[in-house]
């Protein structure tokens, strides 16, 4: 397959960098040498590496306490990843076999997808029908400390991970409320990627919760079952991204191709040409041109969003809900000689029209907000600017300073219902919206603005066109591993 050579070329091209650099040189190369070809490897500021070196001797001799030279390696290692992006980090061991746990989809823990921000664990989203989701934690929790130990004095999340039965104990700050604790007794975590229902006869629903090895698979199985229990052929399509935090790029290509006969799906770009490719769908849609309805919101991120974004720019669906996460950016896991391994940034992915989600997100066709009685709708500021922009030291979109305020975590059935609505008749959630804002406007304000010719009419959820097929869409490409977030 084009994106295991692909996989397997990047890794070549990387992995002698990282060897070069495990490997001190005896001599640097004389810069006044005409045969000396410079490379990323050769070029090794040296006044810098004497200046770490002092400071390294100068720990080591005069700190307080003395310090394990394998702890100051890493924390050295890690320091060098910290400042990149918030996606770029460093696995030890133990972390590196969770993170390939967690693209297989069975691992021993709470089941939440987390980032690390100084010092505090950022919820991107608690993974359905796990303990954190039983446990009533939310996209958007900050967990601040683990069994009462805060999270600069823990090594990695290693802590969240643990015998299933056995409890921890989670101190989670939300908002601006006082610190609270929950308590979560770990489970095996096999990840169902894939859930599915019938709405009504003819109408399905799919849920994809996350992206990992099964989940194509998975897709098309559901798929055939739902025409199964509809005679054969489906009517339309409701496909549930909200909150799903991505995980493996290919399975979300693998989807993507599932439902469209041709097209684009997704392409990268980053600094070395190896990192540049684009891969197009091949004939065969599973849903025989039926339409589809795709419902996100402030949670999906990553391979959701290559997903809806491939959908939408063939014009084989259209999106409802509201603005998704905005992680346009694909990481590469690079093994090192310890076992430890390097997540590192390496290329920026753009939809088919060619456009960078980057710190700018999806924004949907049709536009939904909380329900009136959502348990989240008194969550405080925090979770309102709850996107990859709002997180330090993220990478520049390309449209960023375009972007409008960022989505919101839309929960319940609510939704799911007006994505039905909408999919059976086009432009009919933009209607009950106007409908409702125009019930709220108080007879006087009606007069008053019907008087002013120039007054427009309040819009909430005005259905957007499509974007227009693109003359060249570019196709997609997959990195090793790409991730969201650490699942634990």
């Amino acid at each position: 397959m084009r994106v295991a050579r692909l996989v397997a070329a990047l890794l070549l091209v990387l992995s002698p960098a990282v060897a070069l650099a495990q490997r001190a040189p005896d001599k640097a190369p004389a810069a006044d040498d005409p045969d000396t070809k410079e490379s990323v490897t050769s070029r090794v500021p040296l006044d810098e590496i004497r200046r770490f070196v002092a400071v390294y001797n100068a720990v080591r001799a005069a700190y307080v306490d003395p310090v394990d030279d394998k702890q100051l390696m890493q924390s050295a290692v890690r320091g060098l990843l910290l400042e990149l992006d918030p996606h770029s980090t460093y696995f030890d061991k133990e972390d590196a076999q969770a993170f390939d746990e967690q693209a297989t989809g069975a691992y021993e823990g709470i089941g939440v997808e987390l980032l690390q921000q100084d010092n505090v664990l950022k919820v991107v989203s608690p993974i359905d029908d796990t303990p954190a989701t039983r446990a009533g934690i939310l996209a958007g929790d900050l967990i601040i400390a683990i069994d009462g130990k805060p999270i600069s004095a823990i090594e990695a999340m290693e802590p969240l991970r643990g015998t299933a039965g056995s409890k921890v104990v989670l101190t989670i700050e939300r908002g601006e409320g006082k610190p609270f604790d929950v308590t979560v007794v770990r489970e095996t975590i096999r990840v169902t990627s894939v859930r599915s229902k019938m709405l009504e006869p003819g109408y399905g629903y799919v849920r994809i919760s996350t992206f990992q090895a099964d989940t194509a698979a998975d897709f098309q199985k559901h798929i055939q079952q739902l025409q199964a229990q509809s005679g054969g052929k489906l009517k339309g399509l409701v496909l549930d991204l909200r909150s799903n935090p991505g995980g493996l790029l290919t399975a979300a290509v693998q989807v993507a191709d599932d439902l469209l006969e041709k097209g684009g799906i997704v392409s990268t770009r980053g600094r070395i040409s190896i990192s540049d490719a684009k891969f197009d769908a091949t004939p065969g849609d599973l849903m025989k041109g039926a339409p589809v309805m795709v419902l996100v919101d402030a949670g999906s991120a990553s391979a959701s969003e290559v997903l809806a974004g491939a959908l939408r720019d063939n014009q084989r669906a259209r999106v409802i809900g509201s603005r998704t996460f905005g992680k346009g950016s694909v990481q590469t896991v690079l093994p090192l000689d310890n076992g430890d391994s390097v997540k590192l940034t390496t290329a920026r992915y753009y939809t088919p029209s060619g456009r960078s989600i980057q710190a700018t997100g999806i924004l949907p066709d049709v536009e939904l907000a909380p329900e009136p009685n959502d348990a989240r709708k008194d969550l405080p500021a925090s979770l309102v600017d709850y996107s990859e922009a709002s997180l330090p030291g993220h990478l520049r979109g390309d449209d960023e300073a375009t972007a409008s305020k960022a989505g919101v975590v839309l929960s319940g059935e609510g939704p799911v219902q007006a994505a039905l609505r909408e999919l059976k008749q086009p432009g009919s959630v933009a209607n009950e919206a106007k409908a409702k804002a125009a019930a709220a406007v108080p007879p006087a304000a009606a007069k008053a603005d019907a008087a002013k010719p120039e007054a427009a009419a309040p819009v909430t959820a005005q259905p957007k066109p499509l974007p227009a097929e693109p003359v060249a869409p570019p196709a997609q490409v997959e990195p090793p591993r790409p991730t969201t977030g650490d699942g634990k």
